[in-house]
């Protein structure tokens, strides 16, 4: 059944807010910290999928976790900053604007930790969907995209009576089938927090007739997923420090995991690099697009490393955009963006 929610709380979706935009005719030249983020090519095959000249632009800042990329088109990019609870709009040469407040927890209660929405997606109808960390569930916005009010509708909330951990990441297969994960990032105190109600941290397919499957609760920190283009697998990453590898798993005909094997093995360079696999994206001939430690990965469908999108940052996640020929990455405090070529 589905729960719905009115808050009194009214976005500022026309104002200016304190995240800048940068000089488009300078964001080649922009620096941070004497860090210049490029392109580093590991395989001549990355020649296929991005130039490794490809600037990568900076066109927005000052956030305190940019997450969750989504664009819209004829909208713009919309992404999460999760802390302070709210969605943002970028659009081509114009200000960031407040989009959505909040975004993620709608309690009355005050709380610390990771809050507000994270992964965002758009459904077939065109409505947004939600990662609420704070309310601990997958909502829906009941509001217009171009029209946007803190208004929600739950869509699944709870396992078995239990309620989610704080879902993370989804994606939709063509039938429109949510798959999602649910780590405990967004509970205050995390694996510890005393609210924390499931045993483990699953990976989830929410079914169209409104069947919840947990697909498997063996990953420690399920995080970014995504399918490959037939949707014969599965792509999850995992973010602990301890196991930080990417999994791909084999579907059947129903969707549901018949096999399952690393895809890649990132665990050794946590210490050397900063970032943990997170969120990812694939193309349409089945390069991957993950980030991770150093940046966002390239990998082509069989594990091979292309090149990898040096950011400089913690990189949260990336989205496609503009008919498919930018590459949007949200990373810590910045949001970046580049031009590729699938």
């Amino acid at each position: 059944m589905r729960t719905l929610l009115f808050l009194t709380i009214i976005p500022y979706l026309v104002i200016g807010c304190n995240p800048k935009k940068q000089n488009q005719d300078d964001q080649s030249e922009i620096q941070m910290n004497g860090f210049q983020p490029f392109i580093e090519q590991i395989d001549p095959d990355l020649n296929n999928v991005i130039d490794p000249n490809a600037k990568v632009e900076i066109i927005a800042e000052g956030f305190e976790w940019s997450e969750g990329p989504l664009w819209i088109d004829g909208l713009g990019l919309l992404f999460s900053d999760i802390p302070p609870n709210k969605i943002y709009l970028w659009t081509e040469g114009e200000d960031v604007k407040l989009y959505l407040f909040p975004s993620g927890y709608t309690g009355e209660t005050s709380r610390a930790g990771e809050v507000g929405a994270n992964g965002l997606l758009v459904d077939k109808n065109g409505e947004l969907i939600l990662c609420q960390h704070g309310d601990r569930r997958l909502a829906r916005m009941i509001s217009p995209v171009n029209d946007p009010k803190p208004e929600f509708e739950t869509i699944v909330d709870n396992y078995k009576g239990k309620r989610f951990n704080s879902p993370n990441d989804a994606c939709f297969n063509s039938e429109g089938a949510l798959y999602f994960t649910d780590p405990a990032y967004g509970l205050e105190k995390m694996m510890s927090d005393p609210l924390k109600e499931l045993d483990f941290q699953g990976v989830y397919k929410f079914t169209t007739s409104g069947q919840l499957i947990l697909l498997t609760d063996e990953m420690t920190r399920p995080n970014g997923i995504a399918f490959s283009p037939d949707e014969k697998i599965l792509y999850v990453a995992n973010s602990d420090p301890e196991y930080a590898v990417w999994m791909a798993f084999t579907l059947n005909d129903d969707g549901m995991i018949e096999s399952k094997r690393v895809f890649y093995n990132a665990t050794s360079l946590v210490e050397q690099e900063v970032g943990l696999p997170d969120g990812l994206k694939v193309d349409s001939d089945g390069n991957i697009f993950a980030t991770g430690p150093g940046g966002v990965w390239i990998f082509n469908e069989q594990g091979k490393v292309l090149g990898k999108i040096r950011t400089g940052q913690a990189t949260s996640n990336c989205a496609f955009g503009n008919d498919g020929k930018i590459l949007y990455i949200t990373a810590d405090n910045f949001v970046m963006r580049v031009k590729i070529k699938i």
